[in-house]
């Protein structure tokens, strides 16, 4: 029951945030974008498993970091730190499973992806001569592309599913915040964002039980 509370009042939270963002004071605004994250966070410690696994807490922990980069993206590249830390997290935390193996075909449409950004977003912000910017951002692709990479080794539609939402999401903010305005941008950015990590926190359940059932 307190779990389809929390649940129920993610979705309530996020929803308000995405598309009632201009209703909310400008000081507030803040709180209500962390607020979905934080009940994320509770959901993510509070599922009980039969035995601890690594998986788990590092799920849990890139969540609070991640939620510390959405404080901190006012200072875009502090904020950018921190995101690129928690998919380090998230991308242990893929490495611990040896479910499944991730298929050419993903490689190689995410390395052309990759390749792609940087020539395009990278390479439009090193022509303006901002370097340290440039790289940071190279940086944080390179990450969040293994990150993705890596999800396909748990074997859980969920993981999945949540990678391919942040890219997603980091891909629409970064083309708006560099390159040309997105129509809609704040509710595409937010909605692939919150779903991205409500998915990694269904996750945990999802690659335990499927864990026990390739051990039996």
């Amino acid at each position: 029951m307190a779990r389809k509370v929390l649940i129920s009042l993610f979705l309530g939270f996020g929803i308000f945030y995405v598309f009632f963002i201009n209703s909310i004071d400008s000081s507030l605004i803040m709180v209500f974008k962390l607020i979905p994250m934080l009940l994320l966070i509770t959901l993510a410690f509070t599922t009980k498993l039969p035995a601890k696994i690594p998986y788990h807490w590092l799920i849990s922990i890139g969540l609070i970091i991640c939620a510390i980069g959405d404080y901190t993206l006012q200072w875009f590249i502090v904020g950018l730190c921190f995101f690129l830390t928690g998919h380090i997290f998230y991308i242990f935390a893929f490495r611990t499973t040896n479910i499944a193996k991730t298929p050419i075909i993903v490689k190689i449409l995410l390395g052309v992806y990759g390749l792609f950004m940087v020539v395009w977003i990278a390479g439009a912000i090193f022509n303006r001569g901002e370097t340290i910017l440039a790289i940071a951002v190279v940086a944080y692709m390179f990450v969040i592309l293994i990150m993705g990479w890596t999800s396909f080794r748990t074997g859980s539609t969920f993981a999945i599913t949540g990678a391919i939402l942040f890219i997603i999401s980091d891909s629409i903010l970064a083309i708006d915040r560099f390159m040309f305005e997105v129509s809609y941008s704040h509710q595409l950015i937010m909605i692939t964002y919150y779903g991205a990590q409500f998915f990694f926190m269904l996750s945990i359940t999802q690659y335990f039980n499927i864990r026990n059932k390739v051990v039996q």
